[in-house]
């Protein structure tokens, strides 16, 4: 009897051990969620691997499955409050969506090997360096810079007068041309 007694006491604390581990956030993770090429979204824990390797390590709610994911692999992630679209392999931070996506380069995916088989394929990446600015319209990515700005203006916001001068008004400051960018697409819903 004292034997059956331990044996379920342990097998208790076991139970108690696996449901508290399977609740708690894992180190070095933050909930989030990443929507794969197909368009299916998996839910779980993310590990923010953008900026090193153009990637996320993901581990399901239950802790049981680990998958690292390239950015060449999925469509978008959210991490915590932050949404990333990927283009060309490379991380986006989405700063502004709608008709236009005002966007932040977050990695770097440019000469990463993938490979197909045992031959590697390498990804030529997008332009530009992480920290720059771009626009996604109609499947095109354009960076904007201070010698493209101009022309960004007067060619996709000139039918949204408040967007233009709003956009006139950055001073070089190119990280406010979010405001103009969200002013454009209110306005074309």
């Amino acid at each position: 009897m004292k034997l059956t007694t331990i044996f379920y006491s342990l097998l208790l604390s076991f139970s108690a051990a696996a449901v508290k581990a399977q609740t708690e956030i894992p180190a070095g993770y933050t909930r989030g969620s990443i929507t794969l090429a197909n368009g299916t979204v998996v839910a779980g824990y993310l590990k923010d691997n953008i900026k090193k390797s153009a990637s996320v390590t993901y581990i399901d709610n239950a802790g049981a499955n680990k998958k690292t994911y390239e950015g060449s692999e999925i469509n978008s992630v959210t991490i915590e409050s932050e949404n990333f679209t990927c283009i060309k392999g490379d991380f986006f931070k989405a700063i502004c969506t709608g008709n236009i996506c005002f966007l932040q380069k977050a990695s770097n995916a440019a000469n990463k090997a993938s490979y197909n088989g045992a031959e590697p394929v390498f990804n030529s990446g997008t332009d530009g360096k992480i920290g720059d600015y771009f626009v996604y319209s109609n499947n095109t990515l354009k960076l904007i810079n201070k010698k493209t700005v101009a022309a960004f203006i007067s060619s996709d916001l000139s039918t949204c007068t408040a967007a233009v001068e709003k956009a006139n008004a950055i001073n070089g400051n190119i990280a406010l041309l979010a405001e103009a960018v969200s002013i454009y697409n209110k306005s074309v819903k």
